[in-house]
């Protein structure tokens, strides 16, 4: 393992990027085998099991539905749709990235006993929140479905777009903070402040017109569209809210504009995270 550690840190860091990623390829299946152990230890000995994951989005569809289609009128039209269209990839990103800053640190018994590409753990996190994702949507859209609420159209061709171009961020991300954790335990906890005011500076909650009529007039709303979940978590909302309102008045084609400087963003930010990975990574043992 030394050895391995000597010759990653003499290589061009380009050059071991490129021959790190094709290796992470050929241990597919190990990262196959850790989602599943991850999904597996989050439900051991639960009644429940997979069922945990669906009670979170019921319940805010049931408590939201109640208050404000029943008790507090004149808010929103179909509240509940609009907030867990845009809170189910934020919840993706919040846990994913969480869960993956902490997974080298969180597995170190398994380091120091087998060899493998330490950047699986950090993508296996990815995987088991991408797993819980998709049982959360089959709830929004199992619900949409049966109140007959109209959602399709062709803006649903943006959502493998939006997931991907999100996957991407994930990525780069938890590469990054999951080696930088190892030596500085303190990004965990600031991460939990950083995640806090992130949520409230995507339009999650609040329609983003508001934002666009206090902003626009500043010129500032270009500012806010830097958020890179804001062009994510509006694209989820106008393919399965639907309504203009509260969103933008805004063709398709500016959705994908979006996506694409986020998905190039995300490019970037892989390449650094598997730079910084691969900086850090030799002396994870003696750090753990």
């Amino acid at each position: 393992m030394e050895s391995a550690a000597r010759e990653a840190r003499t290589k061009p860091i380009a050059s071991d990027v490129v021959g790190r990623a094709r290796r992470l390829y050929r241990y597919r299946e190990l990262l196959l085998n850790l989602v599943r152990r991850e999904i597996r230890g989050r439900y051991r000995a639960s009644a429940l099991g997979f069922l945990w994951s669906m009670l979170t989005p019921i319940l805010y569809l049931v408590v939201f539905y109640v208050v404000f289609n029943i008790f507090l009128r004149g808010g929103i039209p179909y509240f509940p749709v609009f907030l867990l269209s845009g809170l189910l990839p934020w919840t993706l990103f919040a846990s994913a990235l969480s869960a993956g800053t902490s997974s080298v640190v969180g597995n170190a018994p398994l380091l120091k006993k087998v060899f493998f590409p330490r950047e699986v753990l950090p993508l296996a996190s990815i995987g088991a929140a991408l797993f819980h994702f998709v049982l959360q949507m089959g709830v929004l859209i199992g619900f949409l479905l049966i109140f007959r609420y109209e959602f399709v159209d062709r803006h649903l061709l943006l959502v493998p777009v939006a997931l991907f171009v999100e996957l991407l961020l994930l990525a780069g991300l938890t590469l990054m903070l999951s080696a930088i954790t190892v030596y500085l335990r303190d990004v965990q906890h600031f991460l939990e402040l950083a995640l806090l005011a992130w949520f409230w500076l995507t339009p999650i909650i609040y329609p983003i017109v508001l934002v666009f009529e206090k902003l626009s007039v500043r010129g500032m709303f270009g500012l806010y569209l830097l958020n890179p979940m804001t062009p994510i978590v509006l694209t989820f909302q106008r393919a399965f809210y639907g309504r203009v309102p509260p969103l933008l008045d805004v063709s398709f084609s500016w959705y994908l504009e979006k996506l694409a400087y986020v998905g190039l963003a995300g490019i970037v930010l892989v390449f650094l995270g598997q730079m910084v990975f691969v900086r850090l990574e030799g002396n994870f043992a003696e750090e753990i």
